[in-house]
């Protein structure tokens, strides 16, 4: 089997069985935490501290969870094939302190996959909070960016988490939207559109790029590799290719298609809205769930600074030869941009 590099002949609907509307979800994606399980990671959270230094050196046998550990499993599956996005809410935060939850929510994400790099300096463990970037900053990402809304995007990994610490002084909704109802639409209702959205697309590498190699890569926003569906769509990173006068500019077909996706994504039948709750834990199926949030305040008189620690992971549910080249680099980054980084210069 060879990678999907060029338009295919036709497009054809994919993974009908992880398409939902709004209405179909319901709050069926939320798992909230009991007394027991909470019991549980404590436990784990002990064991971890006795037999590790570092939150980062937590793995699923320093952090065993005997009943959470399944259902984990369980919720993986649902993340890769059913319906892509999970939120685990009711960790009190306040009981542990930011650090120690951070390190219960690095074992959770251990028990779904392993961590990979969020940028070229090998962060594991993201912080999503106000850094003082500026949105028009051509090396800003957008972690680090407070305040404005985000469009829906996709990320850099098979499943995306976010671990609220704090949800700022108002705002900031969380917004996840179903790409493959969507490129099921399209494929049904308009298939040029869809068609050119598997051409390639340039994407602006934000200055992460490696010493004497290009500063923008080429992928196409729906791509297929057997019977999967795999999304990668970064609006704002396409527009900002276009500082480079060598990258290729999308065709009027590509634009309209894409505008086509940012009006899906936002009608109210095709996403699902959360107001992330200290000690909530969202996941999400990178490749077939978009997601976004509203604007949102900070008060830092008083202390209330939206703060979010974010995980990506790969999961052995996909293996690399059902995943496209291009997202098939986690595991080799990992091992590169970890090397020889102290676990404080990866925990950021």
């Amino acid at each position: 089997m060879t990678d999907t590099v060029t338009r295919p002949r036709s497009v054809e609907p994919l993974e009908e069985g992880c398409a939902w509307r709004a209405g179909d979800v319901g709050d069926d994606y939320i798992w909230r935490l009991d007394d027991d399980d909470i019991a549980e990671l404590e436990v784990a959270l002990a064991h971890a501290e006795a037999h590790t230094e570092h939150t980062l050196d937590i793995t699923t046998d320093t952090f065993p969870l005997p009943t959470l550990g399944p259902r984990l499993g369980d919720l993986a599956g649902e993340l890769i094939n059913g319906r892509g996005v999970a939120l685990i809410r009711g960790l009190p935060v306040e009981r542990y302190g930011r650090d120690r939850a951070s390190a219960i929510y690095w074992g959770v994400g251990t028990h779904l996959g392993r961590p990979w790099p969020q940028n070229h300096k090998g962060h594991l463990l993201g912080d999503v909070t106000d850094q003082g970037r500026a949105p028009d900053d051509p090396r800003s990402r957008g972690n680090e960016i407070g305040g404005i809304a985000f469009p829906f995007h996709s990320d850099g990994s098979d499943l995306v988490g976010l671990f609220c610490l704090d949800a700022g002084a108002s705002g900031g909704a969380s917004l996840v939207a179903n790409a493959v109802t969507i490129h099921n639409e399209l494929v049904a209702d308009e298939p040029e559109l869809a068609a050119a959205l598997y051409d390639e697309f340039a994407y602006d590498m934000r200055g992460e790029q490696d010493e004497g190699t290009k500063p923008w890569y080429v992928l196409p926003v729906f791509s297929r590799r057997g019977d999967r569906l795999f999304v990668r769509y970064i609006r704002p990173y396409i527009l900002a290719a276009a500082r480079h006068s060598d990258a290729p500019r999308p065709s009027a077909v590509a634009v309209a298609a894409m505008d086509r996706v940012d009006a899906l994504c936002a009608d109210l039948d095709h996403h699902v809205s959360m107001q992330l709750e200290p000690g909530d834990m969202q996941f999400v199926n990178n490749y077939h769930v978009l997601h976004a949030r509203h604007a949102y305040q900070d008060d830092r008189p008083a202390g209330r600074i939206r703060h979010l620690k974010r995980l990506w992971l790969e999961t052995d549910l996909l293996a690399d030869g059902e995943k496209p080249e291009r997202f098939r680099l986690g595991r080799t980054d990992s091992y590169w941009s970890s090397k020889g980084r102290t676990k404080s210069e990866l925990n950021v």
